[in-house]
């Protein structure tokens, strides 16, 4: 399900919605994405594409799908908690924005 809305995303991408390029790398337990978005642009890769990402998201995959499908937005318990990690959570919410998926 996780490899499915990545394969998906460039379908839901809103380019409006970005304002500067950013690079995301996702690792979602076996499932490891190199999202690049930008004005007008989506780039979604295999595995870590880039040295360093803009965002890093590593979390498991029933979190990410309750994120990504129910609209569930982490706080700092779950970042605390090491439910969800990332060096950029303010990111997070805009990769989110970017497909519609405002909190």
């Amino acid at each position: 399900m996780v490899e499915e809305i990545f394969a998906n995303l460039e379908k839901h991408f809103q380019p409006n919605k970005v304002a500067q390029q950013q690079v995301f790398y996702f690792s979602v337990d076996e499932v490891k994405k190199t999202v690049t978005l930008g004005p007008g642009k989506i780039e979604v890769e295999d595995g870590k594409t880039v040295d360093e990402a803009d965002c890093v998201c590593k979390t498991s995959a029933e979190f990410f799908l309750k994120i990504w499908q129910e609209g569930y937005r982490p706080g700092m318990a779950d970042f605390l908690s090491g439910k969800i990690k990332s060096n950029n959570p303010f990111a997070l919410q805009a990769f989110l924005s970017a497909f519609g998926k405002e909190g």
